[in-house]
């Protein structure tokens, strides 16, 4: 369907069905509620006055899920009549104008959220940019990725799912004016669907980020669209947006002020580097923002995590049973629902830069164990994502069911930096693990290994060097290094 005006008694029946279930988010109706429940348990609080509007990102859920109900957790004691939902449009360059879905509702596996017809013919009256347009919906991402969370907090609410077509100043700030006269006697709350940097390192991304929220946070659209346009002239490498929601986030601004909103508070922030399944040579930013009327600013904005010294590292009960039992919620959330935890809110100890494995056994016997050694990622995002690989990615057997967690028992070894060492006599078997390099090849056994194989340090040599893809005796002139192990299971703590 093309550009087309349509009376109130003329809206087409037809219901925009998902497209991006089973990509973005689960498909399963069942996993998709757990998922949504998994992330609001443990999203950020806060107690704002009514929010009048969010900013939530709208990457998969994998990636953005718990900033997304960081955002939702500030409005789910509220009650709306309507849900104006902000997209990106990330499908048709050609679009230039404010595409507001024709049809009845939209469709997700957990139901169908009716539009407010109303509400749309009193838009497309107060603002001619506004047009319905069903090809700018048809694969745009950045509205259905949002729906679920609103149908589980609001089952019954309408929705208004608008397309902003471009990031234009002078169309988003006039499109907000409409949009706050259209909802002036509404009880309505807006969502701007964005995403913030694209493609930067981790680093560069926090750094952009962290300007680019501050900026929000006064509500001047011409100052969001300066500090946008100075992070882009920094040839910063590989970002390629500051914020992918640049339009909808103008429109929210704009309306939010003339609804009375006069705090910008940053509830949380995230990168799709900070996901256990992530990398962070090129990641997305995720903030998470509230619009509402309220005298005090709020900002919880999550700082950088800083690396501890470890010389001062010392693991207390507490600490151990953190670690182990992020590992397992981090097992067990992605067998119900596809999705993994975000590592946050541990002790500061506990994001200290080291290396870890984690082992799986069943009735005492391997079903797992992965490890990393780097020393450049917080232990607690260590632990979570070898979690993940030692219960689903170790070749040696087959991936982990929910049926056989209940009876996997957990162990975590966390790893001192690792020395080279001079002679063989250096090593001290059970205490010591060690490493061997030699032509671009290496192997790692812990240090529990020599002693439950009962191997002395010439088979130990031997096994590892063979683990290596190496001559067994390749030892006697490859690099070896040492590292001890603080090693923990969960049994300790039953």
């Amino acid at each position: 369907m093309g550009n087309v005006y349509l009376n109130n008694d003329s809206f087409t029946k037809k219901v925009r069905e998902p497209v991006y279930a089973g990509q973005f988010y689960p498909a399963d109706s069942i996993k998709l509620s757990k998922a949504i429940d998994y992330f609001l348990e443990s999203a950020v609080k806060n107690d704002f006055e009514k929010p009048i509007a969010l900013i939530v990102p709208h990457a998969g859920y994998i990636y953005s899920g718990q900033i997304m109900a960081d955002s939702y957790n500030q409005v789910k004691n509220h009650i709306y009549d309507l849900i104006v939902i902000l997209g990106t449009n990330h499908t048709t360059a050609s679009f230039h104008k404010i595409g507001i879905y024709s049809g009845a509702g939209f469709q997700t596996p957990l139901g169908v959220s009716d539009i407010d017809k109303q509400a749309a013919e009193d838009l497309i009256k107060e603002d001619n940019d506004c047009i319905y347009n069903d090809e700018i919906h048809a694969k745009e991402h950045s509205i259905e990725v949002q729906l679920p969370f609103i149908q589980h907090l609001f089952p019954n609410t309408k929705i208004l799912p608008i397309v902003v077509g471009e990031p234009n100043l002078k169309l988003c700030t006039k499109f907000g004016g409409a949009l706050a006269k259209v909802l002036k006697d509404r009880n309505a709350l807006i969502v701007a669907s964005s995403d913030l940097s694209h493609y930067p390192t981790f680093e560069d991304a926090e750094s952009v980020d962290k300007n680019i929220l501050e900026a929000i946070s006064f509500m001047n659209p011409d100052l969001f669209e300066k500090e946008i346009s100075s992070n882009m002239s920094k040839d910063i490498s590989n970002l390629a947006t500051c914020a992918c929601g640049e339009g909808p986030i103008i429109a929210a601004m704009t309306a939010a002020k003339e609804l009375g909103a006069n705090n910008s508070s940053i509830v949380s922030y995230a990168n799709s580097g900070n996901s256990l399944v992530g990398n962070r040579d090129k990641v997305v930013g995720y903030g998470s923002v509230v619009f509402s009327n309220c005298n005090v600013k709020q900002q919880n904005l999550n700082p950088p995590k800083e690396k501890s010294e470890p010389q001062n590292f010392e693991l207390k009960n507490s600490d151990k049973k953190a670690l182990l039992n992020f590992a397992r919620r981090t097992i067990q959330q992605y067998l119900e629902t596809e999705t993994v935890p975000l590592a946050r809110g541990f002790n500061p100890i506990l994001e200290s830069k080291l290396g870890a494995f984690v082992t799986l056994r069943i009735h005492g016997e391997l079903r797992g164990c992965i490890g990393y050694m780097h020393e450049d990622l917080p232990l607690c995002d260590v632990v979570g994502s070898m979690a993940i690989q030692s219960a689903f990615n170790d070749t040696r057997f087959y991936p982990l069911t929910l049926e056989e967690l209940a009876e996997t028992e957990i162990e975590i070894s966390v790893l001192t930096p690792y020395k080279l060492i001079r002679s063989v006599d250096d090593i001290i078997l059970g205490r010591d693990g060690v490493v061997v390099k030699k032509n671009n090849r290496q192997a790692v056994f812990l240090p529990q290994v020599a002693t439950e194989m009962n191997w002395n340090k010439e088979q130990l040599l031997e096994n590892l060097c063979r683990k290596a893809g190496l001559r067994s005796d390749d030892w006697k002139d490859a690099q070896l290094f040492t590292f001890q192990a603080e090693i923990f299971e969960e049994s300790e703590f039953k």
